[in-house]
C-alpha cells in the first residue's frame, strides 16, 4: 500500500470540492439505480456506487488535454470529466439528448470535448485503445497522458498484458488504474488470481506499480499526482492498483449472493469514502452537519432534475440507426 505520512493534508476548498463530486456521483447512481427498477434504463447497468474515491481522486492529478478510457461501469467516470448530468442520464435512458444519441447506453457513452473515450462492453478492451491514444500524444508532442481505468477481472486479459508489453516498449505515457473490486464479475480475486496484488502485474515488463487504499480520497489523489508526474515526464507507464469496494451487485441483474451482507455493512460503516471525507470536514470544523445537507440538498436537486430531463426528452428518430456508420474522409 502506497504510503502517506500521517493525516493527509487539505484545504477546506479542496475538501469540500472532492467531497461535492463524490456525493454527486453517489446520488446520481442511486437514481440511476431507481429508473433502472422502474423500467426507464433498459439493458445493462453497472452501479459505481462506494468507489467513487478512485475516479473523483485520478481527476485531480488530471491536465487540459489528458484523456481518461474505461470499462462499463463509467458513470462516475463521466462525472468527474464534467460530462453534464442531463446528458448522461438522457443516455442511460436512450433519448435523444443523450451523449450517443440514445444509441449508446450505458456502457458505450463518449465525449470527445471532454477527453473521454467511453465506456466498453468488452472485458479489457479498452486497455489497448487507451494506448493507442497515448501513442498518439507521444507522436504528437502533446505533453498529454491517457489514464486506463479496468478492473481486477480484467486484469487477467491477454489483451491486457500485450499492452503493458508494447506502452513499456514504447515508453508511451500511459496511467494504468486498476479498479480492485475484489470479485470481479462475481468471483472473488483469491480464487481467481494466481497474483492478487495486482499492481504487481507490470514487473516483468519493467513497469512500476503502486498498490493505493481506494476509499480514501485524498491517498488516491496524492498517488495520482506522483503517478502522472512519472508518466508526464517520458519515463513511460506506470500502474496503480486501487483497493476499492462496489457495495452493490456487479450490474443490475446480479444478486451478489458471493458475499455476506455483513461484509458490505462493515465496509460501508468504516470505509466508505464520503463519509472519511464528511467526518473530516466535521472534525476541522471546516462545515456544520446543516451545510452538508444543504449540499445533498443541492445535489438531489441536479440528479432530479436530470432523471427530468431524461424522461422528456424524445427517443431516437429511426433514421439514427443509420448514422455515425461511416465516416467520410478526404483523402
Amino acid at each position: 500500500m502506497v504510503k502517506t505520512s500521517g493525516k493527509l493534508k487539505s484545504s477546506k476548498a479542496e475538501l469540500l470540492r472532492l467531497y461535492k463530486q463524490m456525493l454527486l456521483i453517489r446520488r446520481f447512481e442511486e437514481k440511476a439505480g431507481q429508473l433502472y427498477g422502474m423500467g426507464f434504463i433498459a439493458g445493462f447497468c453497472h452501479l459505481y456506487i462506494g468507489q467513487e474515491a478512485v475516479v473523483v481522486g485520478i481527476r485531480g492529478a488530471m491536465k487540459d488535454g489528458d484523456q481518461m478510457i474505461t470499462s462499463y461501469r463509467d458513470h462516475g467516470h463521466m462525472l468527474a470529466c464534467d460530462m453534464e448530468p442531463r446528458g448522461v442520464m438522457a443516455e442511460l435512458t436512450g433519448r435523444r439528448d443523450g451523449y450517443s444519441r440514445g444509441k449508446g447506453g450505458s456502457m458505450h457513452m463518449f465525449s470527445v470535448e471532454k477527453n473521454f473515450y467511453g465506456g466498453h462492453g468488452i472485458v479489457g478492451a479498452q486497455v489497448p485503445i487507451g494506448a493507442g491514444l497515448s501513442l498518439a500524444n507521444k507522436y504528437l508532442g502533446n505533453g498529454a497522458i491517457s489514464i486506463v481505468f479496468f478492473g481486477d477481472g480484467a486484469a487477467n486479459q491477454g489483451q491486457v498484458y500485450e499492452t503493458f508489453n508494447m506502452a513499456k516498449l514504447w515508453s508511451l505515457p500511459t496511467l494504468f488504474v486498476i479498479e480492485n473490486n475484489q470479485y470481479a464479475m462475481g468471483t472473488s480475486i483469491k480464487r481467481a488470481s494466481a497474483q492478487t496484488e495486482l499492481y504487481k502485474r507490470g514487473i516483468s515488463f519493467g513497469i512500476k506499480g503502486v498498490q493505493v487504499d481506494g476509499m480514501n480520497v485524498l491517498a488516491v489523489q496524492e498517488a495520482a499526482l506522483k503517478a502522472a508526474k512519472h508518466v508526464r515526464s517520458g519515463k513511460g507507464p506506470l500502474i496503480l492498483e486501487m483497493m476499492t469496494y462496489r457495495y452493490r451487485g456487479h450490474s443490475m441483474s446480479d444478486p451478489a449472493k458471493y458475499r455476506t451482507r455483513e461484509e458490505v455493512n462493515e465496509v460501508r460503516e468504516d470505509h466508505d469514502p464520503i463519509d472519511r471525507v464528511k467526518n473530516r470536514l466535521l472534525d476541522e470544523k471546516w462545515a456544520g452537519l446543516e451545510d452538508l445537507k444543504a449540499i445533498d440538498k443541492e445535489i438531489k436537486a441536479v440528479v432530479n432534475d436530470a432523471s427530468d430531463f431524461a424522461k422528456a426528452s424524445p427517443e431516437p428518430d429511426p433514421s439514427e440507426l443509420y448514422t455515425d456508420v461511416l465516416l467520410e474522409v478526404e483523402t
